[in-house]
């Protein structure tokens, strides 16, 4: 750096003259497209005029930035419904009034039954609109629960009611979000499932007490309860019912299972040959077979003395059936009595099954 140049640095640039500012201007455009054209398309103009006059940018970078504005204007304003064609749906006033004269006709009741509006419960609010603007009527619409959530993608909302006024040939629809449950009354909160105490029931009980309560089942997860036990599938646990148990729930009895809501059901799976079929404490802190754990010592699990039997076998005294073991040929007993004998399970590893 030479100490004797005294030329100041360039200035720089204000914010608003900057690339990011025009960007998020643009940005502005398809966020205000979506609740009003009007605002939006003055947006649009401001960024348009922004583009050409406050950044350096090449000319070629300036037209593709006007023709990017216009059409986040365009897409905006589209996904919302703000451009619904139902100009050529709406009945011709004047013709009808031309035909009317030149007859010499009054209103017939075949006129007024053109007015009639179609039921458009449980309809997209965007077709619902639509219809409406096409039979004659203005729509306007609200959120149906007593949140009064702005509705923004009418086509993600579902009509629950509608309140029509044939004087002032206008019409409010009262909708709720895709996969809500309509209110009894407008303005009421929506009736959500309450989840079950399902805890202690085998997995097909469970799953018959989620159905009856109105939960959909496919918002239910499993897991299991041991750390040496893979979670079963719904179509496993169904088959093997009276052996998967639910252990823990998610959500608690009483809480509201809303289309966001996840149920999940922590099962064990204990069989005839299982002594202890008791849930643990706690999920994922234990093993189901102590033998799995590799802290595991033998001499917990004996809580005897290896002794050499009559045939020159091991007898290694009280042992847990399906436990591993280490010693093939070795022989033992369970707390009920039952003789077992270590050898090659069904995986191919070995196991204290029954001799």
């Amino acid at each position: 750096m030479n100490p004797y140049n005294t030329t100041p640095p360039p200035p720089s640039r204000p914010w608003w003259r900057t690339t990011p500012a025009l960007l998020g201007l643009m940005a502005l455009v398809a966020l205000l497209s979506a609740v009003s054209l009007l605002l939006g398309f003055l947006v649009m103009i401001a960024a348009m005029v922004a583009v050409w006059i406050l950044p350096a940018w090449r000319w070629y970078a300036r037209l593709g930035a006007t023709f990017g504005a216009f059409f986040l204007l365009l897409i905006s304003a589209g996904m919302s419904g703000q451009l619904d064609d139902s100009g050529a749906d709406k009945p011709d006033a004047s013709s009808e009034e031309a035909e009317d004269a030149s007859t010499g006709a009054t209103s017939s009741p075949t006129t007024a039954k053109a007015l009639e509006l179609t039921n458009y419960t449980g309809k997209a609010l965007d077709e619902a609109e639509k219809g409406a603007r096409a039979a004659g009527f203005t729509p306007g619409h609200h959120d149906a629960s007593p949140d009064g959530r702005p509705i923004v993608l009418r086509s993600a909302w579902t009509v629950c009611f509608q309140k029509a006024d044939t004087t002032a040939k206008s019409v409010t629809f009262a909708a709720v979000r895709d996969g809500e449950p309509c209110p009894t009354k407008d303005g009421r909160p929506l009736p959500w499932p309450t989840m079950p105490e399902v805890v202690g029931h085998t997995y097909n009980t469970a799953v018959k007490a989620l159905d009856r309560a109105g939960i959909d089942l496919d918002s239910v997860t499993l897991d299991d309860v041991y750390l040496d036990v893979d979670a079963p599938t719904a179509e496993e646990a169904a088959e093997e019912s009276d052996e998967w148990r639910v252990c823990f729930q998610r959500p608690d009895e009483g809480s509201d299972v809303t289309s966001t809501t996840t149920v999940r059901l922590d099962l064990g799976q204990w069989t005839d040959a299982d002594l202890d079929q008791e849930c643990p404490s706690k999920k994922d802190t234990t093993y189901k077979i102590p033998a799995n754990d590799p802290d595991f010592n033998d001499s917990d699990d004996t809580g005897t003395t290896e002794d050499e039997d009559s045939t020159g076998g091991t007898n290694v005294g009280t042992v847990h059936p399906g436990s591993f073991c280490d010693r093939p040929g070795a022989t033992g007993v369970t707390e009920a009595g039952t003789p077992m004998v270590c050898g090659p399970g069904s995986d191919g590893r070995n196991r204290w099954r029954s001799s």
